[in-house]
């Protein structure tokens, strides 16, 4: 860990890799992140298509001008930026790793920026945990902020995007299909809408669908805006990332970021128990104290309540 709080980019990627590869070596690191501060997380999710890497690339730039004065506060410098890019359908380097990988060269020797991919590989709990854990790896070395950009808009990218301070969601004009976002609960969990590719038509009705569903919706103290983009020119990032320092003040002066961390971490406790819990029983299945009592159970001499009971030291 001190090489990587040093600077050494080789020694991060290592300490991100015992956190992919889960285990004795990932607690350990885990041990020593969770101490630091937390870096400040921005999630980028949505549809496969919705230029959401050529988005992020192009975000990075814009992200390390530094924090915007908004909301009556100073501009604040940023010295660096780390990107995780998030791939659960692929174990190694399939899928769009590459293709983010590759959008992203023009800052792969920048000393100030971090690009990383991710998969879930051997993690204890996959994704869902890893996730979180590399965040906290990041700010132990001293990442001021993380983008966190998923590849599709299934039940695990929404998890990887409510690990995240502010949820962007990525769409494009003729977005239509509001159900099935709906039904992937990315839309309830956004922050900041984006409408990608607005030089395309449909940006009109796409704004006015967003809108007629906001005012539909019960929100809080924060409406999301809609900011529109063309990723591929870098037009309008500079906008997005305002909103993204409004948003951030917003949690700041109603002491939400702190409150909403907190509501993350309990959760996030609960299902790392759930895991461990999980792999004991795994372990507990492979036992011939567990044949001998499943044996018991199919000839009925117990019932299966009592027999998991007599398993847990219950009885």
């Amino acid at each position: 860990m001190a090489e990587a709080v040093a600077g050494s980019r080789v020694a991060l990627a290592r300490l991100l890799t015992m956190v992919e590869r889960g285990g004795a070596d990932s607690e350990a690191v885990a041990a020593l992140s969770y101490r630091a501060p937390i870096p400040y997380t921005v999630g980028l999710t949505g549809a496969p298509g919705a230029g959401k890497s050529t988005l992020t690339d192009r975000l990075i730039t814009t992200v390390r001008t530094g924090w915007p004065a908004v909301a009556g506060g100073e501009a604040a410098p940023l010295d660096q930026v780390a990107v995780l890019a998030i791939d659960p359908s692929s174990p190694f380097t399939g899928g769009a790793i590459l293709g983010d990988r590759v959008r992203m060269q023009e800052h792969a020797t920048d000393p100030t920026v971090f690009i990383r991919s991710m998969a879930t590989r051997g993690h204890l709990g996959g994704l869902s945990l890893a996730v979180p854990d590399a965040i906290r790896t990041l700010g132990a070395a001293g990442m001021p902020v993380v983008l966190v950009e998923t590849v599709g808009v299934g039940q695990m990218e929404v998890d990887v995007a409510r690990a995240t301070d502010t949820t962007v969601v990525v769409m494009n004009p003729g977005w239509g299909d509001s159900m099935q976002a709906n039904k992937a609960g990315l839309l309830e969990i956004a922050d900041i809408f984006v409408i990608n590719k607005a030089d395309r038509p449909g940006v009109k009705e796409a704004r006015r669908d967003l809108e007629q569903m906001l005012d539909l919706s019960s929100l809080g103290t924060w409406r999301p805006p809609i900011v529109e983009t063309v990723a591929a020119k870098g037009a309008g990032t500079e906008d997005l990332w305002e909103q993204v320092a409004l948003h951030r003040a917003h949690l700041e002066r109603d002491h939400l970021l702190e409150s909403q961390r907190a509501g993350r971490l309990d959760d996030f406790l609960a299902r790392v128990v759930a895991a461990m819990v999980e792999r004991q029983v795994a372990d507990l299945r492979a036992s011939d104290r567990y044949s001998a009592t499943m044996a018991d159970v199919a000839a009925g001499v117990i019932d299966p309540y009592r027999a998991a009971a007599m398993l847990l030291g219950d009885a």
